[in-house]
């Protein structure tokens, strides 16, 4: 019985350790998510949407249990590679912003209008609400 108890205090840690990166997949809407334990390691499958999402995931991942934890094992595959990310844009934001959230660069804005010219025609009039491609470099 002991042994019993040990076992389910543990599975309900390691679930509950976790459990930020389990909302994270919820808020982004991870399509055919799967959460099982075995043997000590929570076990989590599904896809996003985007590498930029798959990327968040994973950085929260180690955020909780470092750098390569041994406790979670992920599996996340991701729905379309052909873009970096969606991103709809929000009021006071500019290309140059969008572009420093996703690569770390202001300047790399203009990859962002390239990708988006089927609705942007200048790089300095974007609008809350547009969805643009962040692509991939």
């Amino acid at each position: 019985m002991l042994l019993y108890i040990n076992i389910k205090y543990f599975i309900m840690t390691a679930k509950s350790k976790y459990q930020a990166v389990l909302d994270l997949g919820e808020l982004l809407k991870i399509q055919d998510g799967n959460v099982s334990e075995e043997n000590g390691v929570l076990k989590i499958k599904g896809t996003a949407k985007t590498p930029y999402e798959k990327n968040i995931i994973w950085d929260k991942i180690k955020e909780i249990g470092g750098s390569n934890p041994t406790d979670i094992k992920a599996n996340i595959s991701v729905a379309d590679e052909s873009v970096y990310a969606l991103h709809t844009v929000k009021s006071g934001e500019t290309l140059g912003k969008i572009a420093k959230h996703y690569y770390d660069s202001a300047s790399k804005y203009q990859a962002i209008f390239n990708a988006n010219t089927h609705i942007l025609k200048n790089p300095d009039l974007i609008h809350p609400g547009q969805e643009l491609v962040i692509p991939n470099l």
